[in-house]
């Protein structure tokens, strides 16, 4: 059984207050730089440095193709390492895109779309699952493993009476892995956290986002919407990786960046940056004072 978008379960208080088992949830924490795509190409390496200011120690790039060694030469110059990239290993830009993840030093390659047509029947996932498994074997040959990200019609569309994403996770190799975006995934009609239970440890990375979990509306900071953050980073123990990401902003998208790591960080979901004191007010108490 689904909600409809807009009506996720929320544990304790919402995401104001530090869910059960949120410690459990803690993981290393990245920024997938598509939230800053309008800034980056005013200045890329003082933005970058910024992150590392406010206490990004990772990104997951959207770009390898476009001089990946000038990408990996600011990257380095900021501190910042990657947890992953997204880009498309497929046609003539495969070997390309392979080449570009390795130098800027990624070992996972994430898949960030495939035309939601191709999810519509049994037929269509058979022939994203074989094309997704050709593409794995190929990334491993660089040494690089292969995920695939969803958006919301992966979710929202039924084959055989189970969301086509889940369809899809049943025919794919066992190296192959997902990054289930849980905003995506809400506003596609799922209770995230079973969602992510039911997935098990096909999961290894969560793009985490929040806001009125619409379609049409834009994202806020994380810990100020409505989706129940703590408990869907508690929900499956395999995730490796937390990456924040916009896809637009209702605020200052700079601010809500950090105020995403502030939230995460203060609610026992993400180490604070090392040498830095705790970042902003600290968590509301639980019902037991803890």
């Amino acid at each position: 059984m689904t909600e409809t978008a807009g009506e996720q379960r929320r544990p304790g208080q919402g995401s104001e207050s530090p869910g059960p088992g949120a410690g459990a949830g803690r993981r290393p924490v990245a920024l997938q730089l598509y939230t800053l795509r309008d800034q980056l190409g005013d200045d890329r390496p003082g933005l970058l440095r910024r992150l590392a200011g406010i206490g990004y120690r990772a990104v997951e790039p959207y770009d390898v193709l476009t001089d990946p060694d000038a990408l990996r030469a600011d990257l380095d110059a900021a501190g910042l390492s990657v947890c992953s990239v997204h880009t498309r290993p497929f046609g003539d830009d495969a070997e390309a895109a392979l080449r570009g993840a390795t130098t800027v030093g990624a070992g996972t390659v994430i898949v960030p779309h495939i035309p939601p047509p191709r999810f519509a029947d049994a037929d269509g996932i058979r022939g994203v699952a074989a094309e997704l498994n050709e593409a794995a074997a190929r990334a491993a040959q660089h040494g690089l493993r292969l995920g695939y990200h969803n958006h919301d019609f992966e979710l929202s569309t039924l084959v055989g009476g189970r969301p086509a994403l889940e369809v899809l996770a049943g025919q794919l190799d066992p190296e192959v892995i997902l990054e289930v975006d849980t905003y995506w995934a809400a506003v596609g009609g799922q209770l995230v956290p079973e969602l992510l239970g039911r997935l098990g440890p096909r999961v290894r990375y969560l793009h985490v986002k929040d806001g009125p979990v619409t379609k049409e509306d834009p994202n806020t900071a994380v810990g100020t919407g409505k989706m129940p953050v703590a408990e869907i980073l508690a929900a499956n123990p395999a995730v490796e990786w937390h990456v924040v990401e916009f896809d637009a902003c209702a605020t200052d998208t700079l601010e809500a960046v950090a105020d995403s790591l502030t939230w995460l960080v203060n609610h026992g979901l993400a180490d604070a940056p090392a040498g830095s004191d705790p970042l902003g007010p600290a968590a509301p108490a639980t019902a037991d004072g803890s």
